[in-house]
């Protein structure tokens, strides 16, 4: 156990003959009692000191592991982030081509339609034009008779016409 300042100012030596002079040893005991509190309260003060640095250090060792992790969830948030963005723009693209096959798919579907429309349409105008020209013809056919030649033949007087009208309308 370390001595303290008191246990050198309650020391007392032995006297011999021709010892030491009492008043020297006793002011130098003083002065080493002095120096000795000095480097005790020095000592206790870099102590306290030391301590408060440790924990300052403490501190700052808790704050950099706090950033540490804080850095690492960050870094890891950004990556889930990342993930989650790269999941919903395939999906997004995924949606966009069912979407764009459909409307491809929608859109053959109605070029075929139109086209079968389109042949139809042929086809019936092909008929219309047939009986057209088959009733034009025949038309045709019936103006070219000699039927009507005939017509220009007869001869109808105006005044037997009358008579048998004002018959009709005595009786």
């Amino acid at each position: 156990m370390p001595l303290t300042p008191l246990d050198i100012h309650n020391k007392e030596f032995n006297k011999g003959f021709r010892g030491y002079d009492e008043d020297e040893v006793n002011e130098f005991l003083d002065q080493v009692i002095k120096d000795y509190e000095l480097v005790l309260r020095e000592k206790k003060e870099m102590e306290e000191r030391l301590n408060e640095m440790k924990e300052r250090l403490g501190h700052f060792t808790n704050i950099e592991e706090t950033l540490h992790k804080s850095i690492i969830i960050a870094q890891e948030a950004g990556e889930e982030v990342k993930r989650n963005a790269q999941k919903e723009a395939k999906l997004i693209i995924k949606e966009a081509e069912k979407n764009a096959d459909r409307i491809v798919n929608e859109s053959l579907s109605k070029a075929r339609k139109i086209a079968l429309e389109i042949e139809d349409l042929k086809k019936q105008s092909k008929v219309f034009r047939t009986r057209f020209k088959m009733l034009i013809e025949a038309q045709l056919d019936m103006l070219n008779t000699d039927d009507w030649d005939h017509l220009l033949e007869y001869e109808v007087d105006a005044t037997e016409l009358k008579i048998h009208e004002e018959e009709d309308s005595l009786a």
